[in-house]
């Protein structure tokens, strides 16, 4: 990890701003974080900017396999949009204030809307490998909470409610944009853990009866942190692996990218879509 002299945070967020401000001095109201394996929406939006992580102060460097390190600003749908091309993992050796760093980031430039995908296992009996999973809630397993620590007041509130967090209205939209495009669409609760090993099969049993129906490493501290500023969410899962019974086997890194790289184009449809009409 690259090291910085010691800053306050709320100072680190405001010379990360001002860095990517002085690229881009308009407000951006849409920010989109790429999981693994799905990058290549980045293909589709007119690129005007990118800016490797390496050069905004303070940012966190992608150490992850797959996860390209860039923030790229440009046109989708006919709106301006940031994405995050790769984004940071709490396996990585990564606090939870580093991780959702870029959220606060996005939101110090105008963000308001947040779209996040991700790759996951499915753990509904019903997935398939290349479906996607919508995400209408979370169960959150990870060791640390991002709000842990003083609240930055600036931001949000000190307990931030979590009835909702997936924008109802986003998830309506995005049902009727699959639809539409006749793209096979599953609802469900993703439980987030710290990773980076894959879980046993009595873990998945466990999950399972606790009521998730995918789990991913990823997603929950970026949400936690968008919902805290009052962002609008929608999120995503690429099922890349089966994880109910019967169905676990021993699974490489290049099968997740293999299987991500089926769901990534109906991921891209739905995410295109839902920007030009949110």
């Amino acid at each position: 990890m690259r090291q910085e002299p010691e800053i306050d945070y709320l100072e680190q967020i405001k010379h990360a701003k001002d860095h990517i401000k002085n690229v881009f001095k308009k407000n951006i109201d849409i920010g989109i974080i790429l999981g693994t394996g799905l990058g290549q929406l980045i293909n589709q939006i007119d690129v005007k900017h990118e800016i490797p992580y390496d050069e905004i102060p303070f940012f966190p460097i992608s150490t992850v396999e797959s996860h390209s390190g860039r923030l790229v600003i440009g046109e989708l749908s006919g709106k301006i949009v940031v994405a995050m091309q790769g984004r940071f993992h709490y396996y990585e050796g990564y606090s939870m204030k580093e991780i959702t760093f870029p959220v606060r980031v996005m939101k110090a430039i105008g963000v308001s809307k947040l779209f996040v995908s991700n790759a996951a296992g499915g753990l509904d009996p019903n997935h398939q490998i290349g479906d996607l999973m919508i995400l209408n809630d979370h169960i959150d397993l990870f060791p640390e909470n991002p709000l842990r620590g003083k609240n930055l007041d600036s931001f949000g509130v000190r307990f931030p409610d979590m009835s909702e967090p997936y924008c109802s209205e986003f998830i309506d939209r995005a049902i009727a944009i699959a639809k539409d495009n006749n793209i096979n669409i599953n609802l469900g609760v993703y439980a987030g853990v710290q990773g980076p090993n894959l879980e046993t099969k009595a873990e998945y049993k466990y999950l399972r009866t606790i009521g998730a129906d995918a789990v991913g490493m990823s997603t929950i501290p970026e949400v936690i942190v968008a919902r805290h500023m009052d962002m609008k969410v929608f999120a995503v899962s690429a099922i890349t692996d089966l994880c109910s019974p019967g169905n676990v086997k021993e699974i490489s890194i290049a099968e997740v990218l293999a299987a991500a790289a089926i769901a990534e184009p109906k991921m891209s449809l739905v995410i295109k879509e839902l920007v030009r009409e949110v």
